[in-house]
């Protein structure tokens, strides 16, 4: 049986049409299977209480097997961005940079904590991931 990959995209909310792009692109993939644990605009953590949303972000990045950080500049002005980034290393969760379609500078939040940063291209997503996952 195919492992299943879980997986926290590290995003920005100003910019979650990349969250659901690559969500989509990876989903469509055959013979590949994933589970999400990201917080996005749909599924929100309804609280304004920033221990509870680190709190509740920790538990969501320490059960997945990789952490994929959309590496768009607006990255670079993200702090909760940063936050979980910082978490993931911290809980030892490897980190990927995805650059979006068509960038062509990336954000040095993303660069300086991810192993590798892979072009918005399927197939150098997958094996980043498959090589990279815990």
């Amino acid at each position: 049986m195919a492992k299943t990959y879980s997986i926290f995209i590290s995003h920005s909310w100003q910019n979650s049409d990349d969250l659901v792009s690559l969500r989509n692109l990876l989903n469509e993939r055959g013979y590949f299977n994933v589970t999400f644990e990201e917080v996005s605009k749909d599924e929100p953590i309804n609280s304004t209480n920033s221990p509870y949303i680190k709190l509740r972000l920790t538990e969501k990045i320490e059960k997945s097997d990789i952490v994929l950080a959309l590496a768009g500049m607006y990255a670079s002005y993200s702090d909760w961005m940063e936050w979980e980034l910082d978490k993931a290393i911290s809980l030892g969760i490897p980190i990927v940079g995805v650059i979006p379609w068509a960038q062509e500078r990336i954000s040095t939040t993303v660069s300086t904590r991810s192993i590798v940063d892979v072009r918005w291209n399927t197939e150098s997503i997958v094996t980043a991931i498959r090589n990279y996952a815990k």
